[in-house]
């Protein structure tokens, strides 16, 4: 799942291709905004929290949109502004994605069509209603009023559930928001701490060091769109274990593993080294794992 910092990127991204431009024309492709129409209204900043994206528009009107697992906004240039083949090739690119059933949403300007693909939440609603969406969450790891508020609140809430396994409070968003799968477990390989360990037990500072790294990396990694918690962008070498199950840790050498973490029906896989972080997940038998294959290639700049 796309975690803040894809988000951060995708937001950026839409900014500089959106922002003060005026819907030519909308097509949001869900049977409750089939019939909506934004059209004539000036684009204003795209905002995120966590996982969501606001994109706010002329009139008091946001899109609220989530990525879910695969979703992704993409930008295509109208044809109207290239000629010749460039302009050819653009129609058909406008033509495939007006097309792909996997499209949720379609925003034209002048000069852009940005798409959204397979987004798992879309809505429309009053801007001063964003609340309604995601008043729910926890303060935003990578909110400019992190410093200013955020990361004590955050703190206050984690250690609110001093039993519950870190890895699994690191999830909810309700506690914290914005991260994921991939930084979780990077950031507690890095300070050696096992995914399932219980809040209450980890070292004094050990919970803000985390938070602060894994913002620190997170805000490169929205700013530049390649996400690596190595300082590392190339394949297979942007990233200590994620994804990495079965392999071997580039600390001590022993196996990379993988369990899952989370409430119940909402659980996500967690990548820990049993020697470097204190032992097994509660629900990993020992048993030899096999390595994890990715449908998607890593090292890569976010697409779209």
């Amino acid at each position: 799942m796309p975690e803040g910092d894809t988000v951060m990127w995708a937001a950026a991204r839409l900014n500089r291709a959106l922002l003060g431009q005026r819907l030519t024309r909308t097509d949001l492709r869900t049977p409750r905004l089939a019939t909506v129409d934004l059209s004539g209204r000036e684009c204003l900043p795209v905002v995120t929290h966590g996982k969501h994206m606001l994109h706010r528009l002329e009139g008091g009107v946001t899109i609220h949109s989530h990525f879910k697992m695969e979703g992704r906004w993409s930008l295509l240039p109208a044809p109207s502004t290239l000629q010749g083949r460039a302009a050819a090739g653009a129609e058909a690119d406008v033509r495939r994605a007006v097309s792909a059933h996997t499209t949720r949403a379609l925003l034209y300007t002048p000069r852009t069509l940005a798409v959204g693909s397979k987004l798992g939440v879309l809505d429309v609603l009053e801007t001063a209603r964003e609340g309604d969406v995601v008043g729910h969450l926890g303060p935003d790891l990578l909110a400019d009023d992190w410093d200013d508020g955020g990361r004590g609140r955050a703190l206050d809430n984690l250690r609110a559930q001093p039993e519950r396994p870190v890895g699994e409070a690191l999830l909810d968003q309700r506690l914290v928001a914005g991260l994921g799968t991939f930084w979780i477990s990077e950031m507690l390989w890095v300070h050696r701490i096992l995914p399932w360990t219980q809040i209450a037990a980890m070292p004094d500072g050990m919970l803000e060091a985390v938070l602060d790294d894994a913002r620190r990396l997170m805000l490169v990694s929205g700013r530049t769109g390649v996400q690596s918690s190595t300082g590392d962008a190339r394949a297979g070498q942007d990233r200590y274990v994620h994804a990495r199950s079965g392999m071997a840790c580039l600390r001590c050498n022993d196996t990379i593993r993988v369990a899952m973490a989370g409430d119940p029906g909402r659980e996500r896989t967690l990548f820990s080294c049993p020697t470097c972080q204190g032992g097994l997940a509660p629900n990993d038998d020992g048993r030899p794992q096999g390595v994890l294959r990715e449908r998607k290639k890593t090292g890569k700049r976010y697409k779209g």
